[in-house]
């Protein structure tokens, strides 16, 4: 049985109009300054001594990371941390995230399915391990309606994804490959131009002609609809119960075995901040495009946030069987050899937290750690 699920209803911020700070981190806190404040830093809320002064948290800019940009806006996450200083850092799309955790510039991370399988299979079952869900859906096509009436109109098209081998550019390579048109995976030449263009300049691209539509996560397909655009496909249709994961949290396992109490304070946070979202959605939303606003400079508009926000669920649960099948996504366009994924998922922290707290059990479809 799944975890309770909320429904983030009505997006966040255009991501297009950020200005991305992918590796700079934006102050969020920092660990004891003198020796003499060592003990006093590392003691949680509830008087439990953590191990480690600092965690640092990546996340995007995109409101299927809901979780990370409220639950470090409302400080429900440093609640549970206690002394332990939360820094943050955004991130455009999956891969340099993934960079970046492997560099021990981030100890744990929300981002997509596809790199979180890349990321294991290239490190040999030794880089990361998922420990959570944190969303499903909030992923579409949307497309320039005077060049696309319908779906097979995409033949011979610009289409935009966020990044090479992210999970959006590795579903809608899927979806080509299943329309029985071919693609160059790689260098996105073929039957569609698969152009791959970061999500801040996307509508700008879109705006000025150079592409025909693009395979995005919100709040970017909001805001080329407020652009014009038209939604000619969500990909929540494409899935059983409609139903995919789109964001996880990750842990490096490195900071996993060091900082195990650490982890588990973040995923309290997590949990906690899900519940909150599903009890208070307006509030949720506005707290969501509070956070854009301070790592954007503005708010985003409400045309945007409100279909946005709508369209995302967010979950305790990581669907881990919607990720062996994007795992076969990424086989089949030739980004990924057939990966052994077996022990990519740890969930026994998340199960212990969410039995405490009277909720179901997740489940890791087998790939979990023995």
């Amino acid at each position: 049985m799944p975890a309770p699920r909320s429904t983030v209803r009505r997006g966040l911020a255009a991501v297009a109009a950020l200005p991305l700070l992918a590796l700079a981190a934006t102050a969020c806190g920092y660990g004891s300054q003198a020796k003499d404040d060592d003990a006093k830093a590392n003691v949680s809320a509830k008087g439990k001594k953590l191990s480690s002064d600092t965690v640092k948290i990546g996340y995007f800019p995109n409101l299927t990371h809901a979780t990370a940009l409220v639950g470090i806006q409302e400080g429900t996450i440093q609640k549970e941390l206690g002394g332990t200083k939360v820094e943050s850092t955004t991130f455009n799309a999956g891969p340099s995230e993934i960079e970046a955790l492997n560099a021990g510039s981030i100890d744990i991370g929300f981002i997509g399915p596809s790199p979180s399988i890349n990321a294991y299979t290239k490190s040999q079952g030794k880089g990361l391990r998922i420990i959570s869900g944190s969303a499903s859906g909030g992923v579409k096509l949307v497309v320039n309606p005077d060049r696309i009436k319908t779906l097979d109109d995409l033949k011979g098209k610009k289409i935009a994804t966020p990044q090479l081998g992210n999970t959006q550019d590795v579903a809608f390579l899927n979806w080509i490959s299943e329309k029985g048109w071919k693609v160059d995976a790689q260098s996105g030449k073929g039957d569609v131009s698969v152009v791959r263009s970061d999500n801040k300049v996307t509508p700008d691209a879109y705006r000025s002609g150079d592409l025909d539509g693009a395979w995005v996560p919100e709040p970017t397909a909001s805001k080329l609809v407020s652009e014009g655009a038209k939604v000619l496909l969500d990909e929540t249709d494409l899935w059983p119960d409609k139903k995919f994961v789109i964001t996880n949290i990750i842990v490096s396992q490195k900071f996993l075995s060091e900082h195990p109490d650490v982890v588990e304070a973040v995923l309290k946070g997590s949990v906690a901040t899900n519940k909150w979202i599903n009890a208070n959605p307006e509030k949720a939303k506005a707290s969501a495009n509070k956070a854009l606003e301070t790592l954007s400079g503005k708010p985003l508009p409400q045309e945007i946030l409100d279909p946005a926000w709508e369209s995302i669920e967010i979950t305790d649960d990581p669907l881990a069987q919607t990720l062996k099948t994007q795992a076969g996504y990424s086989v089949k366009s030739g980004l990924l050899k057939d990966p052994n994924l077996q022990g990519i998922y740890d969930l026994g922290p998340l199960n212990k937290i969410l039995k405490a707290e009277g909720l179901p059990e997740v489940a890791d479809a087998g790939l979990g750690v023995k």
